[in-house]
């Protein structure tokens, strides 16, 4: 089997779309009523902010945003899940972004989105980039419920070097495999990936992220 040219990783929030699906998820909820506002908000807020800092609690955080999963039926899940990437999430998607997916597809290139959001979130905005491999915080499942836990290692700073190893050990490959391997991030919490690639690109990076991106010597690049 030939080896694709080579392998391109996005990560998904404020890299290939302008905004967070996983805060944008929470306060849709919130507008539909599902969730109650007083309790989630400030929540919501304190988290995202925790993120953008670096200093996020994955645990905590992961229990506040998948508890409200384990509340409703699948199918009812569904419904609001198509609202919220037509409402929500399409128009967070970055052209820039689509184009460049679409250039590493069109190459050949093996292509994932790597992402600490969780694969029910994500799913379908994969879909929309048109990427079959996505490397997502996995949920469990129970009788055709989700529990409102996750399942295996959160694809979370670390943990996305792991899921990527694993993912690759899977198909028989390492990133060795490839002549280039390419990351696109925005944040400091992708450096642990960041490192491992032969060509990292910070996109739109947060301050940390571009400091360390300027005296690396990595590309720095806008898809707003």
């Amino acid at each position: 089997m030939k080896s694709p040219v080579a392998l391109a990783l996005f990560d998904l929030d404020y890299t290939l779309l302008s905004g967070d699906s996983d805060y944008a998820w929470t306060q849709f909820l919130i507008e539909l009523g599902a969730l109650e506002r007083a309790e989630y908000e400030a929540k919501n807020d304190r988290f995202y902010q925790d993120y953008q800092e670096g200093k996020l609690d994955l645990g905590a955080f992961l229990e506040f945003q998948l508890a409200p999963l384990a509340r409703y039926t699948r199918a009812q899940l569904e419904q609001w899940l198509a609202e919220y990437v037509r409402t929500k999430v399409q128009p967070m998607i970055r052209p820039k972004g689509l184009d460049l997916v679409r250039r590493h597809l069109t190459a050949g290139d093996l292509c994932a989105i790597v992402t600490s959001t969780n694969e029910f979130i994500t799913a379908p905005i994969a879909r929309e980039f048109r990427v079959e491999h996505l490397l997502a915080t996995e949920l469990e499942i129970r009788d055709g419920r989700f529990t409102g836990k996750f399942s295996g290692t959160p694809s979370y700073r670390e943990g996305k070097v792991l899921r990527v190893a694993e993912w690759l050990g899977g198909r028989g490959e390492t990133l060795a495999s490839f002549p280039e391997s390419w990351f696109y991030s925005d944040s400091r919490n992708d450096l642990p990936l960041l490192e491992c690639v032969t060509r990292p690109v910070a996109v739109n990076p947060d301050d940390t992220l571009r400091g360390e991106a300027s005296a690396r010597g990595w590309q720095i690049i806008s898809l707003a």
